[in-house]
Parts: C-alpha cells; sequence; structure tokens
C-alpha cells in the first residue's frame, strides 16, 4: 500500500496540528525545547522533502493567521527544515546519528533564515527572557544581526538537536505496517 495518497494526507494534517499545538504549549510553558517543527521532521523524514516543505510552510502561516501576520514569513525557516530533513532522509537512513547531526546542521541553518526575518519583522528582539542578551551584546559592540544570530543559535542547538532526536524515536517506534504506508520510509530499526 505505499503512497496511498489518503494516508499521506492525513499524515500531514496531523503534523500541522502537532507543530501548532507544540508550539503553542512550549511557548506558553516558556521551555527552550519548543518543538514547533517536530511534525515537518516527522513528515520530512517519513514522506519525503516536499511533504516536509509543505506541513513546514503551512504550520506557520497557519499559526501566523492565528495569532500575529508578522509571523508568516518565518514559514521559510520551517520549509527549509522539511527540505533539509527530507533530502538528508532520503539519501541516507534516519538514524540516531543522522537525527544528531540533522539537529546540529539546523541550529546554524534556521537561525541563518529566521535572525534577518526577526530583524526585519521584530527589531531583532522576541519579547523573551533572552531578548536581555541580545541588548546587552548590542551594548558590547555587537550588531543586531550578531547579537541576534548568537541568541538564536543557543536555543536552536537545543530545539533543532532535541527535535530530530524525538523525531527519531518516534519514527523508530512506529510500527512497519504503519510506515508501509508511504513512499519514504527509510527509518532505521
Amino acid at each position: 500500500m505505499k503512497n496511498n495518497k489518503a494516508y499521506i494526507i492525513a499524515f500531514c494534517g496531523v503534523c500541522i496540528a502537532m507543530n501548532i499545538v507544540l508550539g503553542i504549549i512550549t511557548s506558553a510553558l516558556g521551555i527552550p525545547l519548543y518543538l514547533d517543527t517536530l511534525g515537518t521532521v516527522l513528515a520530512a523524514a517519513l514522506i519525503g522533502p516536499l511533504p516536509g516543505v509543505i506541513v513546514g510552510s503551512l504550520s506557520n502561516i497557519i499559526t501566523g493567521f492565528m495569532y500575529s501576520v508578522s509571523d508568516i514569513p518565518f514559514f521559510l525557516v520551517n520549509a527549509a527544515v522539511g527540505l533539509i530533513v527530507g533530502l538528508t532522509a532520503k539519501k541516507w537512513k534516519f538514524t540516531f546519528p543522522t537525527a544528531l547531526i540533522l539537529g546540529l546542521v539546523l541550529s546554524v541553518v534556521c537561525p541563518v533564515i529566521g535572525t534577518p526575518i526577526g530583524i526585519l519583522v521584530y527589531g531583532g528582539l522576541n519579547g523573551s527572557w533572552s531578548d536581555v542578551l541580545v541588548v546587552a551584546l548590542q551594548q558590547t559592540g555587537h550588531s543586531i544581526f550578531a547579537a541576534s544570530f548568537i541568541r538564536n543559535i543557543g536555543s536552536n542547538l537545543i530545539d533543532k538537536v532535541g527535535t530530530c532526536v524525538i523525531g527519531w524515536a518516534i519514527l523508530k517506534a512506529l510500527p512497519m505496517r504503519f510506515k508501509d504506508n508511504f513512499v519514504h520510509q527509510e527509518v532505521a530499526q
């Protein structure tokens, strides 16, 4: 039953909902593991890069319309997660080491994309306690980009490595009969 479109669409819908709900919960709790790309990682690793990009993009666009339209441009970050995870999982099995390396790569790539967006949309501040670090770095002579980027690397290191490892664990735990419904299922057992 590979490539069953109904399973793919349903799974992508669940992944979008997962991104939105986990993003809301972790934001409300104020923890550095945001998990707002976990659904993107799952869709990209299990189905492929295009579904990963779609899940990531729609998650941010929907959340933007729910809360703040200013957040919509950040869909580019989530789309990049879907593309990078999807292409990597397509070439290599989505093993623990792969997930760990992907998390490290994404912890740099995501701030490279998101920092300029954050500066354009919010002046480089995000309304959290970490803005103190940004302001302090600026006062020591760092540019707003450098200060925001440094802050974003730190938070993304925790979030993206954690998200990829949790994604790997979830996919590993899924029964093969479930994974057989999808085109791209190279998840190490």
